[in-house]
């Protein structure tokens, strides 16, 4: 029997989008967040975010999502590369990057990187609205 490490690198996930998804890499919710934004994508996945800022600095970022492991690896690779960033800085982080820093994932769920920098996006965006 296949494990799901095995069958998610047969699928064409690197070794690090495979163990944020195996190992829940900041999934969760935090408690009076300061930012909040959930967003369903075309596809049906849907992720939520959830950020604690401190003088405009990201000083934690946890989120949720009901989706495929593209959606889980993308959202644990944002939310690890935006904590201890400025808002402005992690404004600027794309889907690319989110690519960049998984290493691979398959072509089908490149999707999943952009639902993820959306809600993102959207977060900081309520954030700066409601400031």
């Amino acid at each position: 029997m296949s494990t799901i490490r095995e069958l998610l690198k047969t699928s064409g996930y690197s070794d690090k989008a495979i163990d944020y998804y195996e190992n829940k890499v900041n999934v969760g919710t935090i408690e009076n967040p300061d930012a909040q934004y959930r967003h369903t994508g075309s596809c049906g996945d849907t992720v939520e975010i959830f950020l604690k800022i401190s003088s405009g600095i990201i000083a934690e970022a946890k989120f949720q999502a009901i989706g495929c492991a593209g959606s889980f690896c993308s959202g644990s690779a944002l939310t690890s590369m935006v904590v201890g960033k400025t808002l402005k800085e992690s404004k600027e982080i794309n889907e690319l990057d989110v690519l960049e820093h998984l290493g691979n994932i398959p072509e089908e769920k490149v999707h999943c990187a952009h639902l993820t920098v959306v809600t993102f996006r959207k977060a900081i965006e309520e954030y700066l609205k409601n400031k």
